[in-house]
């Protein structure tokens, strides 16, 4: 899948699920650092990517952004991993991130999407997220600094 879904100035941000274009050195490069993965292995990006749905943005050959969906794409898609290179930021990378998304044939009539965030509500209320119906059925098990040896 490989489509343009934004255009911003006279660029154009193109998102695709080829996993031949995916730059694993950009991707491990800006989740080593993220609040959500500060740390992360090398290795631990690569396999994460092997059992995901990976969408990667690009202006030109130049990866700018990253995705990845966790489903069975039957009933359930966990969004995550989301990030524009900070010098991509405010393009338009995660919205079109985001769109691609949202309308990969794949990832079409699930039940429930999720994802959590510390500071992109806007991006993703624009998607149709929100807060959780029930937030107390919804559980879980954190593993605070995973990658700390």
């Amino acid at each position: 899948m490989s489509r343009s879904m934004s255009k911003t100035s006279e660029r154009h941000i193109v998102v695709t699920t080829d996993r031949q274009r995916l730059d694993l050195d950009v991707i491990h490069g800006f989740l080593t650092t993220a609040y959500w993965s500060r740390g992360v292995p090398r290795e631990i990006v690569a396999r994460s990517m092997e059992h995901s749905l990976c969408f990667g943005a690009f202006d030109g050959d130049r990866q700018v952004g990253f995705a990845r969906v966790i489903s069975d794409r039957a009933t359930y898609a966990y969004v995550c991993d989301v990030f524009a290179l900070e010098s991509e930021r405010g393009r338009g990378v995660g919205k079109s991130l985001m769109a691609a998304i949202r309308a990969h044939p794949a990832l079409q009539g699930l039940r429930r999407w999720t994802l959590a965030t510390r500071d992109a509500h806007g991006l993703y209320r624009q998607f149709g997220f929100g807060a959780p119906a029930h937030p107390e059925r919804q559980m879980e098990v954190l593993v605070p600094d995973p990658y700390d040896a």
